[in-house]
This record gives structure tokens, C-alpha cells and sequence, in this order.
């Protein structure tokens, strides 16, 4: 082959492959296949010169091709490459142009779909407000104090809270729970609470030694113990220990965990409060138990007892 020849096959070859390079997408074959046809239409255009060497005709073409799919393939990777960086480089921009506003609305629209209950009810009730003692066991779900000193419970964290604790009574059958609520805020939804699940209550006043005398005619044996207040229903909450079973506790800031197997957090001194958790506790556990009953609205179980 004449070097005239060969350099015109060889700039033939580098336009084939430039006009590869331009074509996103086209697949190795193709653009080989694009590059023989180019050569093959550059030997019509010379036949005389093709038949003066037509012996070599067939090794020069295949070396040729050869070359030319090595450089086309090496061409299509790094167009490839080139294409995935201008794409992750896109991609990353878009990212980082999101704004942070945006960002926090879509987080807190995903929590508002999560939530037993809207955070509109949450703050109605005032469960999140504490008191001005904050113990070492609540100092973790406390989020702030406010100006006059009263600490501010996380709400997302009450909400945590309940949905365990809704998980933790459902292990047990209302046969083996009882309720105590001495505090007077929390007689009214204990009483409601108590004919929804058939979980035995005692308000205001609990009856020493129940659990633990087993001469007394009203000794009841027990497996789960929920607790109001830590403080006022110790009688309970000592008998309950005594025997080495469960207890379900609700503490305020100004509470002790101590003995507890499963801990509610929020406000225990409000009848808002008392009635938001044991509505949600009610309804999460019919729903577990698959109990059908008639659950009040919410607005039913946050108001004052009727006298």
C-alpha cells in the first residue's frame, strides 16, 4: 500500500470516529460498523489504486479495523466517562441548591404523617409542659425551659414514648393490668379508659396490700401495674415491685423512673394531658388487641369530670 494510500485510509478513519464521538449513545458495534463502512466506501472511490495492491487488500483492512476498534472503543469509554461526571456534577448541583427551608418542610411534613396525633393536639392538651424540678432520669426528653422556669418536654419524643408504650401493653391481657390514679385530674379518662379495655382502675384511693396480701378477700394478682404519678400511687408502685412485676409509668420532669419497665413522658397533673394519653393508649390498644370498640373523640376525654 502506497503511504498516500494509507494516510488517506487513516484520515478517513479519525473523521469516522470524531463523528462517533458527536453520537451519544451509539454502542461500540455501531460505531465500528460506522468506521468499515467508511473504509470500504474509500476503496470504491480508488479502484484503480485497490487493484494495483489487491494481494495486501485483505490483511491491511483487517489490521485497520483493528486499529480503528481499539480507538473507537477507547473513544466511547471516555465519552461514557466524560457523560457520567457531567451527570454526577448535574446531580450534585441540584443537591446542593436545594434550600434548607425546603428541606426541613418535607422532614416535618414526613413526622406529621408519622405522629400518633397531630402536634396541633399535642400542644392543646399541654402535654409537653413540665415543671420547674427537672430529675436526672427526665433530663434527656427535656427540650428547653421557658422564662418563667417551667421545662418543656420534646415532643417528638412523647410521641416515641407513647408508641412504645402502646407496643408494651399490648403484651398483656386486660385481665392481668390494673390502673392507679390517685391525682384527681386523671379520674375521668382512667374511668373511660377502664370501660374500653375492661383494665381494672382504682382512683382515689388504692387499696393497700391488694397485691401483696393474699389473705385480704380483694387480693388480685397482677402482671402489669400502670402508674399516673410516681409520687402520689407509691403505695402501688411499692406493692408492685414487692411481687416483681411489670410497671407502666408516666412521668412529669419533676418524676423518678426508678422501677419502671416502660416510661410514658408528659405533663401528669392535667386533665388535658391525662385524657390525650390514655385516649391514645385506649386506641392503640383496641387496635392491637383487635378489640372493636366505641372510642370517644378526643375532645371527650380532655375535659374537666363532671361533679
Amino acid at each position: 500500500m502506497t503511504k498516500e494510500k494509507e494516510e488517506g485510509i487513516i484520515e478517513k478513519i479519525e473523521e469516522s470516529i470524531e463523528k462517533v464521538g458527536e453520537v451519544i449513545g451509539n454502542t461500540t458495534e455501531e460505531a465500528v460498523k460506522n468506521i468499515v463502512e467508511e473504509v470500504e466506501e474509500t476503496d470504491k472511490e480508488k479502484p484503480k489504486k485497490r487493484g494495483r495492491k489487491k494481494a495486501g487488500k485483505k490483511e491491511i483492512t483487517e489490521e485497520e479495523i483493528k486499529k480503528a476498534e481499539k480507538e473507537s472503543t477507547e473513544k466511547t469509554i471516555e465519552e461514557k466517562k466524560k457523560i457520567i461526571l457531567e451527570k454526577a456534577a448535574k446531580l450534585r448541583e441540584k443537591i446542593e441548591g436545594t434550600k434548607t427551608e425546603e428541606l426541613k418542610e418535607q422532614i416535618k411534613e414526613k413526622k406529621k404523617e408519622a405522629t400518633l396525633l397531630p402536634l396541633e393536639d399535642y400542644v392543646k392538651s399541654g402535654i409537653y409542659l413540665g415543671t420547674k424540678v427537672v430529675t436526672p432520669n427526665m433530663r434527656p426528653f427535656v427540650y428547653r425551659r421557658r422564662a418563667d422556669g417551667l421545662a418543656i418536654f420534646n415532643t417528638d419524643l412523647i410521641d416515641e414514648k407513647l408508641k412504645e408504650a402502646i407496643e408494651f401493653l399490648a403484651k398483656f391481657d386486660a385481665k392481668d393490668i390494673i390502673l392507679v390514679c390517685k391525682r384527681q385530674a386523671g379520674w375521668k379518662p382512667a374511668k373511660m379508659f377502664s370501660e374500653i379495655t375492661g383494665i381494672k382502675t382504682f382512683t382515689k384511693k388504692y387499696p393497700a396490700g391488694i397485691l401483696t396480701n393474699t389473705k385480704l378477700a380483694e387480693f388480685f394478682e397482677n402482671e402489669l401495674t400502670i402508674v399516673c404519678d410516681s409520687w402520689l400511687d407509691k403505695n402501688a408502685l411499692n406493692d408492685t415491685l414487692k411481687v416483681n412485676k411489670k410497671v407502666l409509668m408516666i412521668c412529669d420532669t419533676n418524676n423518678f423512673s426508678r422501677g419502671a419497665d416502660m416510661t410514658i413522658i408528659g405533663n401528669n397533673k392535667s386533665p388535658k394531658s391525662l385524657g390525650l394519653i390514655f385516649y391514645v393508649l385506649a386506641k392503640g390498644y383496641c387496635e392491637k388487641k383487635g378489640i372493636d370498640a366505641n372510642i370517644p373523640r378526643l375532645e371527650d376525654w380532655v375535659g374537666e369530670e363532671e361533679n
